[in-house]
């Protein structure tokens, strides 16, 4: 039988560390939901001390699921320690990851600590954890530019303090496919109390190898990779779930191993992640992107239709893509409308949030003749978003004319009070965007504006994704609509809206 491949999710830690990813406690307990629906083994929910609002997500994710293991990240100091420890106190399965750098440069520029000095803290840190939980993880931060033999000795020394799991990083994506399956090899043969831990890779993307070294690493023993959704994370993102969760499942003639994830959960976790954080997934992003299973070439085509297998190496159906995707109308009912979303992963919190979701949808079906799966979790994640903002879009009328100054009408309701505004400027989403602005007492700069369509066709949901950059801090945006004026404005809103809840935030990257 093979051995279980664990699947460690840090889409909540790592992937927000992506400028303008930053999620509030209820997105993050969505994703959470989903990943445990998906069967993640463990979810790594924050950096409790980062924030209070920090804690408050990790304690809320805690609370909320009870199949999959609850992780907090801490770094190799007790008040981290203590603090993460109490984050997840209330969670069925818990876990503490604690952390701290190993390379030289690392150690000397960035902690001005000796390597003695360094191994000493790790100790301590790892036997403090101890006092919360026995599920303790370690990782030496910046392992791909570690010295070997230090690696085998500080990871000797966290395991005889309680470490159960090490987890060797790539911090900054440096590391090659055959180095660091080798590292792995070294680390777990040369270490005398290997036995006593589970070996973890960590990959960054910045060479767009993370998958690569993830899989390199499986291949040498490490037996839990991690990764995120859709590959989101610091700078060129992190190993990619859905990437190393198939490669795995296709190729078990290569790997003698495989993950519990039920692989049809995949699509709806990517799609909800992406409408969250509003970073569009790429058209030929494997196994999400809208053309993994599309075939334009007439031999591909014929291929398919003769014998699926010719090109498909995967059935879209396992990851969760369904060919019959358009299943709403106008006459749909509300069962059939929650039945629908429960499918695609979405679970509504209360009656109130499936009715305000179901009155949108309604709405959309009297502008729109068919409605696609792409716009019910489109509808479902605004619907969502807006039950906790501080700004709403009440109204909004412009006056648009080639040639002629365009004019915006806007109605914004503010804590609960209606104010309106106009602007007139020779652009209509600009006029709109000056109109909003006049009404809140901060001046974000616009970094990103982008369009894309949600789906077919001219009625097609139009999606917006700005991006805003506030006192040194990025914030990400995105609103729906099936007029483009209107979704820029909601964009817009919502990314005024996470400006305007924004907490001071001190993420490490590991």
């Amino acid at each position: 039988m093979s051995e279980k491949l664990i699947i460690f999710d840090t889409t909540l830690r790592d992937g927000e560390q992506s400028p303008g990813a930053s999620m509030t406690k209820d997105e993050k307990v969505r994703i959470a939901k989903s990943l445990e629906k998906m069967k993640v083994d463990v979810i790594e929910a924050g950096f409790a001390i980062a924030s209070k609002g920090d804690f408050e997500a990790v304690q809320a994710v805690a609370k909320a699921v009870k199949d999959s293991t609850i992780c907090s990240l801490a770094r190799a100091l007790d008040k981290d320690i203590d603090r993460a420890g109490e984050s997840i106190k209330n969670a069925n399965s818990s876990r503490i990851h604690t952390f701290i750098a190993t390379s030289d440069i690392h150690m000397k520029m960035k902690l001005g600590m000796t390597p003695d000095e360094v191994v000493s803290q790790a100790v301590r840190s790892v036997k403090r954890a101890t006092k919360f939980t026995d599920n303790i993880e370690f990782s030496p931060e910046d392992a791909g530019r570690s010295d070997t033999d230090f690696l085998c000795r500080i990871i000797e020394a966290a395991i005889n303090a309680g470490a159960t799991t090490i987890n060797i990083p790539d911090t900054v994506g440096y590391s090659i496919p055959f180095q660091f399956g080798n590292t792995m090899k070294e680390l777990i043969e040369r270490i005398p109390n290997s036995d006593k831990a589970i070996f973890s890779a960590h990959c960054h993307n910045d060479l767009g190898l993370a998958v690569s070294n993830s899989l390199s690493a499986v291949l040498n023993g490490a037996r839990q990779i991690e990764c995120t959704i859709n590959g989101l994370g610091e700078r060129a993102g992190n190993t990619s779930l859905e990437e190393v969760v198939m490669a795995v499942r296709t190729r078990q003639d290569v790997f003698g191993c495989d993950t519990n994830i039920d692989a049809t959960g995949i699509l709806a976790a990517s799609r909800l992640v992406s409408s969250i954080t509003g970073f569009v997934v790429q058209p030929n992003k494997a196994i999400v992107g809208a053309n993994a299973f599309a075939h334009e070439a007439g031999i591909h085509q014929d291929g398919v239709l003769k014998h699926r297998e010719t090109y498909e190496i995967m059935k879209a159906e396992d990851v969760g893509w369904n060919n019959n995707s358009l299943v709403l109308g106008k006459h749909s009912g509300r069962n059939a409308f929650k039945s629908r979303l429960s499918e695609l992963g979405v679970e509504f919190e209360s009656d109130e949030a499936l009715n305000d979701a179901f009155s949108r949808f309604k709405t959309l079906a009297d502008k729109k003749h068919d409605i696609f799966d792409e716009d019910l979790q489109a509808l479902v994640s605004e619907a969502q978003t807006e039950l906790t903002e501080i700004i709403r879009l009440v109204s909004l009328k412009v006056s648009a004319e080639s040639g002629k100054v365009n004019t915006a009408n806007v109605t914004l309701s503010i804590n609960g009070d209606e104010h309106s505004a106009s602007a007139s400027t020779s652009g209509a989403v600009d006029a709109t965007f000056n109109a909003v602005l006049s009404l809140v007492d901060i001046d974000p700069k616009l970094q990103l504006y982008s369009v894309s369509n949600v789906t077919q066709g001219t009625d097609s949901l139009g999606e917006v994704n700005v991006r805003l950059e506030h006192e040194g801090k990025v914030f990400n945006g995105q609103g729906v609509d099936t007029d483009i004026i209107t979704s820029s404005a909601k964009a817009y809103v919502h990314a005024l809206n996470k400006v305007m809840a924004n907490v001071e935030r001190a993420h490490p990257q590991i």
